[in-house]
Parts: C-alpha cells; structure tokens; sequence
C-alpha cells in the first residue's frame, strides 16, 4: 500500500513538471521503506493531508505547494543522496528526516543549498547543538528522555540491579547516554552497561548476559525491533526482566515482536497531541480517512504548518528571512502554540510523556502517575 501512494506521488509530480515554475516545492523525508516505514508513513499522510490544506486555502504566497517525498531508509548514505536529489528539485522546505543520523548528514546538506530543515521526530541533541541555523526540530530532545527515563529508574528501581544497552547509533547511544549521567547524577549505580550491534535476530547471548548479572529492569538505547526482540528471548526462558523502553517503542509492531509479557510495560515516547483541541479537526479528517494519527503524524503535519506560517507572515521565502521568523514568533499548530528557542529546539509544551502497555497491544497514557512497574 505504501509503495503504491508513493508511485502515485511520483506519477502526481512528473505531471506538475511543466509548471513547476508557478509552483512551490517542499519535501518529507524519512524512512519510506525498511523497517522504520511506520514512521514513514506517518510523515507522508500527514505531509499530504497538510499540503491538500494549503492548496484548499490558495496556496502559500499565492502559489499552489507541490509535495516531492524522499526515502532514505534510515541510512546515512541514502539521506545524504536523498538530500541531494531534493535539493536538485528545487525545494525550499523539508520536513524530515527521522533517524537521527539521516537528520544530521542531510542538515549539512540542507544548509548549503538555503533549504529550511524542520524535524518531527529526530530526537539527538547533536542535530540542533551542531548550531546550523536552518535546522529546527518539534519533538523532544534525547536529553530530555533520557532525564526522563532515569528519574523514574532512580525513583523506582533504584534498589533493583539496572541495565543501560544501546545499539551504539546516532539515537540509541545518545539516548542511552543521557540516561546514564542522570542516572550518575541522581547516585544510582548501574549493574551493566552494555552496547550491542543491531540487526541481529538472536540477542540470548546478551539475555544470559543480564540473568547471570541478576538485571531486573533494563532500558534499551535503541529501535523497536532489537528493543522486542531483547524482551521476548528473556520471557521466552522464563526471565521476568522488566523493561522501560525508549520511544521509538511507539509502534503497532513492537507489542507483536515483545509477546505477551510487555503487558504493563512503562515507556516515554513523544506527547500524545491527538488530545490538544488544535488538533480535533485535522484528527476527524485523519479518522474520517480510515487512518490514525499516532505517533509523529500530527508532528509532521505541524512542520508543515509552521513553514507556511512563518513565510506567510514574512511575506517571503528568503530562508534568513523565515528563519528569523521562526525564532521571533510563535504558531498555534495542531501541537498547540509553539516556538523554537536559540538552537532550533520546540518550546511551548512538555515533549515527551509516560505510556503504558496493555495485553491487547495497545499503549494508553498513564493517568494517575507512575506505579513500580
């Protein structure tokens, strides 16, 4: 299904060429394919329900938008030619990448070529500390998972054996990172620490790994495959380890990989803003579609938004002029009212927010606090 929307997008762009020139272009970018395609899938609908909006409302600056969606499979060599390619195209606005690592190789890129990069879901911290001033992001930083994972560890668990893994990517290990200085900070000894490779379909040499050193919970710096697939080989032995996973956890996929035992898992993923009253219309229309916005979707739908706001208000697309915009304003989204701080980080609401398992599969927010789970 996915691949089909995207030949249509395809087949949809090569029919606008003649008159690319009356028209503005803008991009997503994110992993189309590969085992991210959840996340990006979400970047496109919602970058196709937003640019169906702008174009419903005449456009911006007059000017109809046309949308060109890249793929970069959550790999640093693709972004970085995916990059490439849309800045060939003529873009003038990104809302992409995911993985962090895409993010980061493509910003360079980006910046070069005075296209506006703003991310919906790339959570290192080292896409914005870079300082490049055509980079902004709307999810939280892994800085603030981190602080937030390791408050509930220390608040919790802290009389428990605690494992920090990672994946040693861009994300996990920054993530995984960041919990262990808060975790040092607060006082709370570790047990293992450990980075393992991703990709593998075995992990029961890490699994015997925290049994023998006596883990009972762990946290993985990492994607939702190896994350499940960690938890299922321990309770397929009969090792009721517990786990807090990371927010790239957020999928329909995950409790499926996990099994049954993830029922009561706590988890810290992006804040739900299906629940901000902004965003009860553009949800409606998402739902009156057959389709969810879970996870980033209203995130990306938001890039868009603000990208449109602020070269509305200049009344151009001068990137140092909408830049300036962006960090001088602030725009009621589907997120709620926001703005960006000095190095291009989302302000205006809490990022990131407490989850729970439940046995159907399904992740709601937790209502009344944390419990020892």
């Amino acid at each position: 299904m996915l691949c089909q929307r995207l030949i249509a997008i395809v087949l949809i762009a090569g029919l606008h060429a003649p008159r690319a020139e009356a028209e503005i272009r803008i991009a997503t970018a994110g992993p189309m394919t590969g085992p991210a395609a959840w996340i990006g899938e979400q970047y496109l609908r919602a970058a196709e329900m937003a640019v169906e909006d702008l174009n419903s409302r005449g456009g911006v600056l007059g000017q109809r938008v046309e949308l060109i969606v890249g793929d970069d499979f959550c790999d640093r060599d693709q972004a970085a030619a995916v990059a490439r390619k849309l800045t060939s195209d003529g873009v003038v606005f990104v809302a992409g990448h995911f993985c962090s690592h895409s993010s980061i190789v493509a910003a360079q890129i980006y910046q070069e070529a005075g296209i506006l990069q703003v991310s919906p879901g790339s959570v290192s911290s080292k896409l914005t500390d870079e300082g490049r001033p055509n980079v902004f992001r709307l999810c939280g930083r892994d800085d603030q998972q981190g602080t937030k994972v390791a408050n509930h560890l220390a608040n919790q668990w802290a009389s428990k054996r605690i494992a920090i893994l990672d994946d040693g990517t861009t994300f996990g290990a920054g993530l995984a990172n960041a919990v262990r200085r808060r975790l040092d900070e607060l006082g709370v000894r570790v047990a293992l620490d450990y980075t393992f490779s991703p990709g593998a379909s075995d992990y029961s040499a890490l699994v015997s790994k925290m049994q023998s050193t006596g883990i009972d919970i762990f946290f993985v710096g990492g994607l939702h495959p190896e994350t499940g697939l960690i938890f299922r080989q321990a309770h397929d032995r009969g090792y009721d380890v517990r786990l807090v996973a990371p927010s790239s956890s957020a999928t329909g996929d995950f409790p499926m990989i996990a099994g049954r035992g993830v029922e009561g898992t706590f988890m810290a993923a992006a804040t739900d803003a299906r629940a901000n009253p902004g965003a009860a219309e553009v949800v409606a229309r998402f739902r009156a579609h057959g389709y969810e916005p879970v996870g980033f979707t209203l995130y990306a739908y938001a890039a868009v938004q603000v990208w449109a706001r602020a070269v509305e208000e200049v009344g151009s697309l001068d990137l140092a002029a909408v830049v300036k915009a962006m960090h001088g304003s602030r725009f009621d989204t589907v997120l709620g009212k926001i703005g960006f701080n000095e190095k291009g980080d989302v302000t205006g609401f809490e990022p990131w927010q407490w989850y729970v398992w439940r046995a159907e599969g399904t992740y709601v927010p937790v209502e009344q606090g944390i419990t020892n789970k």
